[in-house]
C-alpha cells in the first residue's frame, strides 16, 4: 500500500510533468511563433514606409500579411536623359530632313498588379517578386525641332507629327536597352537586403513571372 507521502509525491511528480510538458509542448512554441508572427508584421512595416507597399509575408507556410498596396508601380529608380532623333524623307532625290532633341525623364521598377511575396522559415528569407521593366518615360517638354527642306521636298505639318511620334518611338527604345531597369533591380536588391539585416534574415531573392493578383 502507498503511504499518504508517497501518494501526494507521485501527485506532485504527475503535476510538474504536466506543467513541463505544457511549457516545452504549448507555452514555449506558442511564444516562439508569436514573436516570429510580430516579427514578420514588422517587416510589412518596414516595407510599407521603404516602398508604400506591403508585401505578402508567410512565416513556416501561415500568410501573416496579405499583399496591400495603394498604388499600381514602384519605381524604384528616375533618370532624366537627352534624346536626339533626326527624321527624314527622300522623294526624287530631294530629302527633307527634322532634327528633334529633349529631355525625357524614365522610371524603371516593378509591377505591383503582380504577385510580392517573402517567405520566412528561422532565419532565411525568400523574397519573390516580378521582373523589373520599364515603367514609362516622359518628356519634359523642353523639345525642339529644326527643319532643313529639300530643294523641292518641303516639311509640312503631317511631317512634323511624324518625325515627334519617331522621336518618342526612338526615346522608348533608348530607355529599353539603357542600364535604367538594371539599376532599378540593383538598388531594390539593396533596399530589401538592408531591411531584411535589420531582422537578423539571411535573403536569397528570385525574379518570377508571378500571376496577376486582385489588390483591394
Amino acid at each position: 500500500m502507498f503511504s499518504n507521502r508517497k501518494i501526494i509525491l507521485i501527485i506532485v511528480l504527475l503535476i510538474t510533468l504536466s506543467i513541463t510538458a505544457y511549457v516545452l509542448i504549448v507555452y514555449i512554441p506558442t511564444k516562439v511563433a508569436q514573436r516570429s508572427y510580430e516579427g514578420a508584421k514588422q517587416i510589412g512595416r518596414d516595407f510599407k514606409e521603404a516602398f508604400q507597399f506591403t508585401p505578402e509575408v508567410t512565416v513556416n507556410n501561415t500568410v501573416v500579411l496579405q499583399q496591400q498596396t495603394p498604388i499600381l508601380e514602384l519605381a524604384t529608380i528616375s533618370q532624366k536623359f537627352q534624346h536626339q532623333y533626326i527624321w527624314n524623307s527622300t522623294w526624287l532625290k530631294s530629302t527633307k530632313k527634322i532634327t528633334v532633341t529633349g529631355t525625357f525623364e524614365a522610371k524603371a521598377g516593378f509591377d505591383l498588379n503582380q504577385k510580392f511575396s517573402i517567405r520566412i522559415n528561422d532565419d532565411k528569407a525568400i523574397v519573390t517578386l516580378p521582373h523589373p521593366q520599364l515603367l514609362s518615360i516622359e518628356s519634359l517638354r523642353d523639345v525642339k525641332s529644326k527643319d532643313e527642306n529639300g530643294l523641292w521636298n518641303w516639311v509640312n505639318p503631317e511631317d512634323r507629327s511624324n518625325a515627334m511620334n519617331a522621336f518618342i518611338t526612338d526615346a522608348r527604345r533608348y530607355a529599353e536597352q539603357a542600364e535604367f531597369v538594371k539599376q532599378a533591380q540593383q538598388s531594390f536588391e539593396a533596399k530589401i537586403k538592408e531591411i531584411m539585416k535589420l531582422h537578423g534574415k539571411e535573403v536569397t531573392i528570385e525574379y518570377t513571372d508571378t500571376e496577376k493578383i486582385n489588390l483591394p
